[in-house]
């Protein structure tokens, strides 16, 4: 059975802006989503990995999925992601973004504990019971016979499973690896979560609109442009801090600053940054002649006044 889609087509995997001090920037997390939704993200998934979800406190994620609907407006879907590797916390975290106004869930697989495949599927299974909204599964191919878990998110980029998967379980399939979007389209999927979309929105819908009325000529062209951005987002440091690096080069956001462990790109880091920018051409809605990354404001990370708690 194929499910409807109604999470959007290009979903922007969101950085947290932050402060110096390593503080939620609110007025900079604001301009940030309206920045993507304003350039053709239909989609905004919160509170991710890319959106430093380790390290933000329960009170910062409910707040991120206010924010990011109070912005939005009804423009685009603000689903939440990362979870927990706790079963019960990560039920307690759904809950409380389904009521703060989420309009999906992200569900990664238990962390660190490793638990069996039978204790993966329980999670998953309580999870999605634990809420009535739509669940997208991280990397997990199938859905264990639960009804609101309709979609995954591929970030491994093998096209043969991402076939079959599409073929044997009618999931709604997004490409989380910015690199394959379209050889993932290609093939069927319905959109992507994008990291490097955190700077260029427009030119990924229009990746995706070029895919949509079967103009891959146009979607080839749109993917070759990018190839040099993806490299400077995701090559050389976590794409989190490659792309808070840049947005703030950009003058989008006022600080690159993360939250330890993370840290900021050490100098042969940035050069490599800045060397992958340096090849970037014309990009739609997008331009870097007045991009000035700052090594100093990125360099190390931050210690919060107050630590992401387990509950």
């Amino acid at each position: 059975m194929s499910h409807k889609n109604i999470f959007g087509q290009t979903l922007v995997a969101l950085v947290t802006p932050m402060n110096a001090d390593g503080e939620v920037d609110w007025a900079d997390t604001e301009k940030l989503i309206d920045y993507v939704i304003s350039n053709g993200a239909d989609g905004v998934v919160v509170t991710g990995t890319t959106g430093e979800t380790s390290t933000l406190t329960d009170a910062e994620k409910i707040k991120l999925v206010e924010v990011g609907k109070s912005v939005s407006g009804g423009r685009a879907k603000i689903i939440t992601g990362g979870g927990s590797n706790e079963t019960a916390h990560a039920m307690q975290l759904y809950k409380a973004s389904e009521k703060a106004g989420a309009d999906g869930i992200m569900v990664v697989t238990p962390y660190y504990n490793k638990p069996t495949q039978a204790g993966v599927l329980t999670h998953f299974r309580m999870v999605a019971d634990s809420t009535d909204l739509p669940v997208i599964l991280y990397d997990i191919p199938g859905r264990a016979g639960i009804p609101n878990i309709i979609a995954v998110k591929d970030a491994k980029g093998d096209l043969a499973q991402a076939t079959r998967i599409m073929n044997e379980t009618g999931l709604i399939y997004f490409s989380g690896d910015d690199s394959n979007i379209l050889p993932h389209l290609a093939i069927g999927a319905t959109g992507c979560i994008s990291v490097t979309a955190n700077i260029a929105p427009a030119a990924y819908r229009e990746l995706i609109d070029a895919a949509n009325r079967n103009d891959f000529h146009h979607a080839l062209n749109v993917h070759n442009s990018l190839d040099p951005l993806q490299r400077a987002a995701m090559t050389h440091v976590p794409g989190t801090v490659a792309a808070k690096y840049i947005l703030n080069g950009l003058g989008v956001i006022s600080s690159p600053r993360v939250r330890l462990p993370l840290v900021g790109p050490e100098d042969a880091e940035a050069a490599r940054i800045e060397a992958d920018i340096d090849l970037v051409g014309a990009i739609t809605g997008l331009s870097f002649d007045n991009f000035r990354p700052d090594r100093n404001a990125a360099a190390g990370g931050a210690l919060p006044k107050v630590a992401g708690t387990t509950r």
